[in-house]
């Protein structure tokens, strides 16, 4: 069985249901432009980096005007809508407990996941925590991840991506990572399966018990010379 001693986490769709905040920042933004998108299409932008997603929806040389008028929205009012999913707090606090290093790798801009995650009181759980930078130098999830994985809390363990969204397998790919995908987010099995994940996780509460299962316990595990 394979074991892990540290996992890193996507944020939205995986630890916290964001998806009123982001629609209300999606459809904020692209009023600016006289547009207006469905919800039902809107979702396919939950979890990707927000300058891929502009770029499906407005001339490319307004992408960065419309992220600017995302993040600053989205700071001001959306923010407030997002809300834990049953069972976060137990799945970090049992996972520290156990001893796993625990950090995030979202693609929402850094410092917007420090604010929500010291509002929804979920900071203290992590060892680190990355996310995209406000310019485009830190802006793939396959970009963060290798960041996050050079931190030195995470030199020499052996990591686990968990996320939602097929580009959180494609980083996890990318980076030479196994991943562990979640079924209650915004992805389905069918966007996730390709890419054969190590789990699909129906809870928080299973996702917890899957990764307690396989902590790698080190030295401790090994069974005694004779």
């Amino acid at each position: 069985m394979q074991t892990f001693d540290a996992v890193l986490f996507d944020l939205d769709g995986t630890l916290i249901d964001s998806a009123p905040g982001i629609f209300d920042s999606f459809e904020f933004t692209l009023a600016q432009y006289e547009m207006t998108v469905p919800q039902e299409r809107l979702r396919r932008f939950l979890g990707p980096p927000l300058r891929e997603s502009f770029a499906k929806l407005l001339p490319p040389d307004e992408v960065e005007r419309a992220v600017e008028i995302y993040r600053a929205h989205y700071a001001e009012a959306s923010g407030a809508l997002t809300k834990l999913y049953p069972g976060t707090k137990e799945l970090l606090s049992a996972l520290r407990e156990a001893g796993y290093i625990v950090c995030l790798a979202t693609s929402k801009v850094r410092y917007a996941a420090l604010k929500l995650l010291d509002k929804l009181e979920l900071t203290p759980y992590f060892d680190y925590i990355g996310g995209s930078s406000p310019d485009a130098s830190l802006d793939t999830k396959t970009a963060v991840i290798r960041h996050v994985l050079a931190q030195p809390c995470v030199q020499d363990k052996r990591a686990v991506m968990v996320g939602d969204r097929d580009n959180d397998m494609h980083g996890a790919a990318d980076c030479g990572l196994p991943a562990v995908g979640v079924l209650y987010g915004y992805g389905s099995r069918g966007e996730l399966e390709p890419f054969a994940p190590l789990y699909l996780a129906p809870s928080a509460g299973a996702l917890r018990a899957w990764l307690l299962q396989r902590k790698d316990q080190g030295e401790a595990a090994l069974p005694e010379k004779e």
